[in-house]
């Protein structure tokens, strides 16, 4: 059954005016970097870091805040209408008995503008692992452990915020996880959560993780390639957010 949305007023103003940051944002490092060189004008290797990074850090916090605006004024995305399916969020997990309830926004809001992407991953293997551990999803959050083959600082944020394993000392970066033979865009992409005697381990999907973005993540790069790396990790961020949790992950459960 289709159903409709309808904003008020202000909502309508609200996402008009995030979405017109991001484009702006977007725009504004466009310019630094993208604009061909005009003599006399305009020379592109003359760009200030402090006003590269300025306009980077602009872009990640309108991309942050829209999803954040998004959430707050339609809900989490998968909601109908017709369309493919989506996340269906927001993860719940309990502190002593309480239902504590976290969305993407949230998640993103706490890590910040730096590694949206990493924070997508970690989302969808929360979203992917607790109902395997737990009939109703809902996990209580200081008994979870996460070990991971994938260093990045984005996943590490959003595991923290939701079950404090990086704090409780439940959060480990094993290498020993990596599965090399699958190439080296998904090598990494490897999360085993533990919650008391059970254990599930899911591993990324093909078409979610380019080789370009791993090239550029792994290398001294220069501006350009920082920016384009942003682009990337945006990009990435919405590919993982826009696909359900069993697309991304596949998962493996043990008793």
């Amino acid at each position: 059954m289709s159903t409709t949305v309808d904003p008020s007023q202000e909502a309508r103003t609200r996402l008009r005016v995030s979405h017109g940051r991001l484009r702006t944002a977007s725009k504004d490092l466009e310019s630094l970097l993208a604009t061909e060189p005009v003599k006399g004008r305009w020379d592109a290797g003359s760009v200030p870091t402090e006003v590269l990074d300025a306009a980077r850090e602009e872009l990640g916090d309108a991309y942050a805040r829209l999803t954040a605006c998004h959430v707050d004024l339609l809900g989490e995305p998968g909601g109908g209408g017709g369309a493919a399916p989506r996340a269906a969020g927001p993860i719940e997990v309990l502190e002593k008995g309480r239902v504590l309830s976290f969305s993407f926004a949230d998640l993103m809001l706490y890590h910040g503008p730096g590694s949206p992407g990493g924070v997508a991953h970690a989302f969808k293997v929360m979203e992917r692992a607790f109902p395997l551990l737990e009939q109703d999803g809902r996990l209580e959050r200081r008994e979870i452990a996460v070990t991971t083959a994938f260093g990045g600082p984005g996943a590490r944020d959003g595991f923290e915020m939701v079950t404090r394993a990086v704090t409780g000392e439940r959060y480990v970066i094993d290498m020993g996880l990596a599965r090399p033979e699958r190439g080296r865009a998904l090598e990494r992409f490897v999360f085993r959560v533990d919650y008391r005697r059970r254990s599930v381990t899911l591993a990324i999907r093909e078409g979610f993780v380019t080789d370009e973005f791993i090239g550029l993540a792994r290398k001294e790069r220069t501006p350009e390639e920082e920016a384009l790396l942003d682009r990337l990790k945006l990009e990435m961020a919405d590919r993982v957010m826009s696909s359900p949790a069993g697309e991304v992950y596949e998962a493996t459960l043990t008793d």
